[in-house]
């Protein structure tokens, strides 16, 4: 690697390490801890790129490919990290029943907006959505989800939507879980684009401007949740439209899609509102 190559992967590693150690101080999580999961991240990925380029990975070629010993490559390819799935299957599924409840006619109103619904019943109750759109979970347990995040409310009429978009505000660790999630989709799309040609590059773009008047920053935070939730509506349609049949024998294994959005601030005091 050149030395100027050198330098400008260094500089984008710190931008990038500072924000993610910003939270992982919050949460407590101390150095030492870090620094084993980033020896661990280098282990597991040494020896995807020596199967990658076909050869067999052995603890010897992912040290040599690492620069860690071989007695520590192999103590971290054994090492086991909790990886909190429950979390991320319920992230998911309460997404999917949001987005639901926002498409699909059999739970909106005549004029296309999510309806009230009844807890229990038939078509067109909140159990039936759950049942439609989360698999196993049960709707009391998703009920549970949506009230805690403030995502829906429980009144004598039913349950209504009280935001479009399912964010988890109650439980910490599912906070967290988006952004091993959502973040590393992020880095693995600019990574890819890092690696192959123009013509196999994914969609990877933003708009920004350095000379926005900060008294315009309300109105245009209220602008781009309205678009990027139409957008995002959009996609979810689509994708819904081309889902597989898991009863057909003979569907295909399917494939994972995803487009991310998100927004980001500096105003004049220099606080990141990301």
């Amino acid at each position: 690697m050149s030395e100027s190559l050198h330098k400008v992967l260094s500089a984008a590693v710190l931008r990038l390490l500072r924000p993610l150690v910003r939270v992982l101080l919050r949460h407590g999580m101390a150095y030492g801890t870090f620094s084993e999961l980033a020896r661990k991240a280098y282990v597991e990925e040494g020896f995807l790129q020596v199967a990658e380029a076909g050869k067999r990975p052995t603890v010897s070629g992912v040290a040599a490919l690492t620069g860690l010993t071989r007695k520590e490559t192999k103590r971290l390819r054994e090492l086991e990290v909790v990886d909190d799935e429950a979390s991320s299957h319920r992230y998911s599924r309460a997404i999917r029943v949001i987005s639901g409840w926002t498409s699909d006619p059999r739970f909106q109103t005549g004029a296309g907006a999510p309806a009230v619904l009844s807890v229990e019943g038939g078509q067109g109750s909140f159990s039936a959505l759950v049942k439609e759109y989360s698999g196993d979970i049960p709707p009391a347990a998703m009920l549970s989800v949506l009230e805690s995040s403030g995502t829906v409310s429980v009144g004598d009429h039913g349950v209504t939507l009280q935001a479009r978009a399912y964010m988890p505000s109650a439980t910490p660790a599912e906070k967290i879980d988006i952004l091993g999630s959502d973040v590393a989709e992020l880095l693995a799309t600019i990574g890819h684009n890092l690696a192959v040609e123009p013509s196999e590059r994914l969609f990877q773009r933003k708009v920004s401007n350095v000379r926005v008047a900060p008294e315009t920053v309300p109105a245009f935070r209220r602008f781009s949740d309205r678009k990027s939730q139409q957008l995002l509506e959009e996609y979810h349609d689509w994708l819904t439209s081309h889902e597989i049949n898991p009863s057909d024998d003979d569907a295909p294994e399917p494939a994972y899609l995803a487009v991310g959005i998100y927004y980001t601030e500096q105003l004049p005091d220099g606080e990141d509102r990301s």
